[in-house]
């Protein structure tokens, strides 16, 4: 059985720090798309960073150059450095993993449960 465990988020006045993680557990063959979603009241869930499998990674366009996503040697771990933090930045921030469990499986979307972003002064 494939998890996603995130880690971090908080209360952070603006123009502060933080920093998430993610570590996908269980069986994987592979993870072809990781990263990170968010959703604030009343919107919907909103790409903000995804890693592929060349390590190729996209940002939404308000979080660029103020976050970064990067994964670690094994694959299975991904951060996300938040730096300048904001108020409208405030959300549920979801992990998610578009992997497959064995060489022959198809992949799946996984995701985390969830970790609270709030940036107020």
């Amino acid at each position: 059985q494939v998890q996603l465990v995130e880690s971090g988020g908080g209360l952070m006045q603006p123009g502060g720090s933080l920093r998430l993680s993610c570590t996908a557990s269980g069986s994987i063959y592979a993870i072809y798309n990781f990263g990170w979603y968010r959703q604030a009241p009343g919107k919907e869930r909103e790409l903000v960073a995804v890693t592929n499998d060349v390590r190729s990674t996209r940002y939404e366009d308000s979080v660029k150059g103020r976050f970064t996503a990067s994964r670690d040697r094994d694959w299975k771990t991904l951060d996300l450095q938040m730096n300048d933090l904001k108020p409208e930045d405030t959300a549920v921030y979801y992990c998610h993993a578009y992997l497959s469990q064995t060489a022959a499986s198809d992949a799946e979307h996984y995701w985390g449960q969830g970790t609270q972003v709030t940036v107020s002064s």
